[in-house]
């Protein structure tokens, strides 16, 4: 039963398909242009895919029983129809936990996945918080050893990008696992304060936190996500202040029968993004 891998270069992608690959089940990695997949395990098979592209999907999802998707377009109507078309049995869709709290009806970020998990029949994967967003902060990190943050203490329980996958991996095994598509997070709660001093531990180097306005930290956001999406992630902050705004669950414990990876594993997995 082959598993189609759609942006298998992703931070999640390429680990649901390396832990596929090393587990011995046939898998298929798909990327935008061949041309970047040199750094693909060997023996992988590699096909060119491009979601905003429907012509490109019917090769890419021929012989798939199962697959792996995020990052779908606005409308995503057309992949549903080419998975229909090429007989897919199950798709696999990262969405957002955000779409599980009780505040976040006009949230934009929980609204577009909502809309998404709608249009398109799969078993969803909720991860809250990725560590990897803590990647935003590298480049100040890198020039200036500082991290500028708004609600310094708002804590949340970011999940190591390796598990969310471990996840993803149980539920195209089997959508009818118990727990897959809970509200996923990592072990504990940490503020953003606490994040920034995980990251100076893991450099071995003094990281400053440097709190600033929420309106500059919006504008800041704005920049590159967009001003409804800059709007919703303060929002989430602001809520993450206080008590259950963004809680630490058990889901990935109940779905693979173990801890998942702490913060610090994290930031000791990702040091040489921050030097």
């Amino acid at each position: 039963m082959t598993t189609l891998v759609i942006g298998a270069r992703g931070s999640i992608g390429r680990h649901v398909l390396d832990q596929l690959h090393t587990a011995g089940e046939p898998v298929r990695a798909s990327v935008r242009d061949l041309s970047t997949a040199g750094d693909l395990p060997a023996g992988v098979p590699v096909v060119e895919a491009d979601l905003t592209r429907p012509a490109t999907l019917g090769a890419a999802l021929d012989g798939v029983r199962r697959v792996f998707v995020y990052a779908l377009p606005a409308d995503p109507a057309p992949f549903a129809a080419a998975v229909a078309a090429a007989g897919v049995e199950h798709v696999v869709l990262l969405s957002s936990g955000s779409v599980l709290l009780p505040w976040t009806a006009d949230n934009a970020i929980a609204r577009e996945h909502r809309e998404v998990e709608a249009a398109l029949p799969a078993t969803p994967v909720r991860p809250l918080v990725l560590a990897n967003n803590a990647l935003a902060w590298a480049r100040s990190i890198r020039a200036e050893g500082v991290v500028r943050v708004a609600y310094p203490d708002a804590a949340t329980a970011p999940i190591h990008e390796r598990d969310i996958a471990a996840v993803a991996v149980a539920a195209l095994r089997d959508p009818r696992t118990p727990g897959v598509s809970d509200l996923l997070t990592g072990p504990d709660p940490l503020t953003q304060r606490e994040q920034v001093r995980a990251i100076a531990e893991a450099l071995g180097r003094p990281v400053r936190l440097e709190e600033i306005a929420p309106a500059e930290a919006e504008a800041a956001f704005a920049r590159f996500a967009g001003a409804e999406t800059a709007a919703a992630i303060l929002e989430f902050l602001e809520h993450a202040r206080h008590p259950g705004g963004s809680p630490a669950t058990d889901t990935f414990e109940r779905v693979t029968g173990r801890r998942p990876a702490p913060y610090t594993a994290w930031a000791r997995d990702h040091a040489a993004d921050f030097r």
